[in-house]
């Protein structure tokens, strides 16, 4: 074996590390220069009058016809003349018109979703987003709130969190106490029907500012923060999506603590199989001593376990899958999420398949992907539903006890007077 020589390097100072902090902010800058458009940044993509009809679930003749009303917005001809086009805002009133039937009901409030895991790399900031879009295409008004101090959710909708984004932009002064309600952080984005509370590395703050609360304000719960942030603005979303760190944080925590449902972006592979353990019964502990023995408890309307990244030619992750199905069993999804060059395409973007306008590659392999996402966003979308379905069957169950209460109070009031 060749002996190689090895030479003393010059020692790594804070200042050279803040030197390469600087650099990286920059380069940062210079590829979202590159990759988006100046001002707008992101842009949302544009329907012609086939992928309007398929959004709204009818046939392209009918769509043609109800242009003919007047009622609905007409969009306006491409530049060339040949094609009518539809841009977001009109789709969206198309959608919801055509699927107000399936939308949030009166009186039911909007439905909560974590997406989780414990290890990064999984695919859950994309999960997030491709979720986000999949149902506002679907008519759902949605906000999503990053808790994940690296920001990754934020830079995909185009905005640079070292940057771009401050303390009061995240939920940082409701782990500090300084605000009770999400709304001073909520911004509007590129995407109609999506709103944003961002997040930034400054949110590393939450992991200090609320286990101090904790010890220093009797009666504190913690991990009710975001919880109780986010009920003052329930009734204006369809659906709140919460991107969480790649751990068992104490954000993480608030997440899940303040959602109806979580899901889980799963690779089969064996480490993050293992990983997912761990989570899990991490959790689980954690609960028990926070909720259990003090006599508390939490009920999830929902746990959905994602297959995500999919290597079709790994031929070990099929007996991966089989440990995932015997674990999780009715909590697997029956979508798998294919790893493709058009994630990754799409991610070096800052995008997702839903921001596709034209994707250059194999259209096969682009519908394979967007099929994939398509059938996640409609599974989600049943789940909500049906918490819809049982918020308005209780509420409707509250009613009539009330209701028979006050008829047994009014007929015992009755007989009382005839007594007399």
């Amino acid at each position: 074996m060749d002996r190689i020589n090895l030479t003393a390097s010059r020692s790594i100072t804070l200042a050279d590390i803040a030197e390469q902090a600087e650099r990286a902010v920059a380069m940062m800058g210079q590829i979202r220069s590159a990759m988006l458009a100046p001002t707008a940044r992101k842009t949302p993509p544009i329907f012609n009058l086939s992928q309007l009809a398929a959004q709204c679930g009818i046939e392209k003749g009918s769509l043609s016809h109800r242009l003919t009303k007047g009622d609905l917005p007409s969009g306006q001809l491409n530049t060339a003349g040949s094609r009518r086009e539809f841009s977001l805002l009109e789709a969206r009133t198309w959608i919801r018109e055509y699927r107000k039937e399936l939308l949030r009901p009166a009186g039911a409030e909007a439905i909560t979703i974590s997406i989780g895991n414990f290890k990064g790399g999984v695919s859950k900031t994309t999960t997030a987003v491709t979720l986000a879009q999949g149902l506002s295409l679907l008519g759902h008004r949605v906000l999503v709130i990053d808790t994940d101090p690296q920001g990754s959710l934020t830079t995909l909708f185009g905005i640079l969190p070292d940057t771009e984004v401050d303390e009061n932009d995240t939920i940082l002064p409701l782990a500090m106490g300084t605000e009770t309600s999400i709304r001073y952080a909520i911004r509007s984005t590129y995407w109609d029907g999506i709103d944003l509370v961002a997040a930034a590395p400054v949110l590393f703050g939450a992991e200090f500012a609320l286990p101090a609360r904790q010890t220093q304000e009797p009666g504190f719960e913690f991990w009710r923060v975001l919880d109780l942030g986010i009920d003052d603005v329930r009734d204006e979303y369809d659906v709140i999506i919460i991107d969480t760190p790649p751990s068992l944080s104490y954000t993480t925590i608030n997440a899940f603590m303040a959602s109806n449902g979580i899901i889980m972006p799963l690779p089969p592979n064996a480490l993050d199989f293992a990983s997912a353990s761990q989570f899990w019964s991490l959790f689980s502990d954690l609960t028990t001593e926070l909720l259990t023995k003090r006599g508390l408890t939490k009920e999830f309307d929902f746990i959905h376990v994602l297959l995500a990244r999919v290597d079709s030619a790994d031929a070990a992750s099929n007996i991966v899958r089989q440990w995932i199905g015997q674990t999780y069993a009715e909590k697997v999804l029956p979508v798998e999420i294919p790893k493709t060059a058009v994630t990754g395409v799409t991610a070096a973007e800052f995008g997702t398949v839903y921001d596709v306008a034209r994707y250059d590659g194999s259209a096969r392999t682009f519908k394979r992907a967007r099929d994939a996402y398509d059938s996640f966003v409609g599974h989600i979308d049943g789940s909500i539903r049906a918490v819809w379905s049982k918020q308005s069957a209780a509420k409707a169950a509250a009613g009539q006890g009330r209701a028979g209460a006050l008829n047994r109070s009014t007929a015992s009031t009755s007989k009382s007077g005839a007594k007399r």
